[in-house]
């Protein structure tokens, strides 16, 4: 399934030679994307700007997205912006290869109707620049895991309550100690 609808680019008279270039440049209007089990809100769809660049035997896609995406902070649960601006690279065949394996390498051959659609690598590059981890702010806090307060707006002293507890249980390996005496007459 793709993460977004076609972008059709056709060819039509451009790039009849090698080294001709064509320039194309636009927006899918896309309101979210999903990468794994995490939702993605755009705030006003994917821009892409690239450059079609006729190489002989095939044509090279090159260029850059950019989207303001929203998601869920892993730490936080709170809203978190990312500044999408992601690099596509793609090639695109003219003839069918002689080769079987250059399928492999992911290499798609233009057909007769001479269009191209970018929405995979647009998508591609949009997931490759989107983080793993997603963070509201580089030094999240994140929630306290005892009474699951927000540690970036409040602060808890469930951590103090803990260790304190744990410093007093007899599951603490130091526990023997808090009985072991002084004498202070053999001065």
């Amino acid at each position: 399934m793709a993460l977004f609808d076609p972008v059709v680019v056709a060819l039509a008279d451009h790039l009849e030679n090698p080294g001709d270039s064509y320039a194309v440049a636009g927006k899918v209007d896309a309101s979210s994307y999903v990468m794994g089990e995490k939702e993605f809100a755009l705030e006003d769809g994917v821009s892409y700007d690239v450059v079609l660049t006729h190489t002989g035997d095939g044509l090279l896609v090159s260029g850059i997205v950019r989207a303001q995406a929203t998601g869920t902070c892993d730490l936080c649960l709170d809203p978190a912006h990312l500044d999408i601006a992601g690099e596509i690279q793609e090639y695109y065949l003219f003839d069918e290869p002689d080769d079987p394996d250059a399928f492999e390498d992911g290499f798609e051959v233009i057909g007769p109707a001479r269009e191209i659609d970018l929405a995979e690598p647009i998508a591609d590059a949009v997931i490759m620049d989107t983080p793993f981890v997603v963070l509201c702010k580089p030094d999240c806090k994140g929630l306290c895991p005892t009474c699951g307060a927000n540690l970036n707006r409040e602060q808890c002293d469930c951590a103090e309550r803990a260790a304190e507890e744990h410093a007093a249980s007899d599951d603490n390996p130091f526990a023997v100690l808090k009985n072991l005496k002084f004498d202070e007459d053999d001065e």
